[in-house]
């Protein structure tokens, strides 16, 4: 009786499979999205260290009612110049507190900024996104959050309520710099180029990610 020869499997000889390769792509955008946080938390903490106190922002001693519009002018420029950080402080958290007490509204630009950063800032270009069997480029994608971007801002009670907490923060910080006396102040040590705004945080913030996600990314898409 002959014996029957073994039966030997098929054995595939191919190094990555299209879902190993995608892995390192997805995975490279942690250091990227790492960095980006990293880099904002110490431009805050950068920041919140030259705040002055806030007694000095509430004292009542230095109130008084200014002589003309070009002396609130003036005084306004003057008190911004110094409590830089304390005005952005400010305003932030009239925004805050507007966001809070309108939670779907808060929800709703959440939800935007994290579309932004995950769909698009931090998303490898290889594979294209797919949404219901189609495949998005990086135009087409960067379209689709601009028009979201958009429809979210103007159409919705997000921009209404970003916008009317702005002017009333800026009100308020324009207000104390009209009738607080800036004659205490230190303004010889001010650096005239030294303010950054949110812009440029996130513009500093994304750049810096971008180069720290590139040596990552690089192997993987060559």
């Amino acid at each position: 009786m002959a014996t029957p020869s073994p039966v030997v499997l098929p054995v595939s000889t191919s190094k990555n499979s299209p879902a190993d390769e995608s892995q390192p792509s997805v995975a490279a955008t942690t250091p990227a999205v790492r960095a980006f946080i990293n880099h904002i938390t110490n431009t805050v903490r950068s920041g919140l260290s030259e705040r002055r106190p806030w007694s000095e922002l509430v004292d009542r001693t230095t109130f008084s009612k200014p002589e003309s519009i070009s002396d609130a002018t003036t005084r306004i420029r003057k008190n911004y110049a110094y409590f830089r950080i304390n005005y952005y402080a400010v305003v932030a958290v009239v925004i805050g507190i507007s966001l809070l007490t309108n939670p779907v509204s808060l929800v709703t630009l959440l939800g935007l900024l994290s579309a932004w950063i995950f769909l698009y800032l931090f998303r490898p270009t290889d594979p294209p996104m797919t949404i219901l069997g189609r495949a998005f480029s990086e135009r087409e994608t960067l379209g689709l959050l601009i028009v979201l971007s958009i429809i979210v801002i103007f159409l919705t009670s997000v921009g209404s309520i970003l916008i009317t907490a702005t002017l009333i923060g800026t009100g308020i910080v324009c207000a104390h710099g009209a009738f607080r006396a800036p004659e205490d102040l230190f303004l010889d040590d001010q650096d005239p180029g030294g303010s950054t705004g949110f812009l440029s945080l996130l513009g500093g913030a994304a750049s810096n990610a971008a180069a720290s996600a590139v040596p990552v990314l690089a192997p993987t898409r060559g």
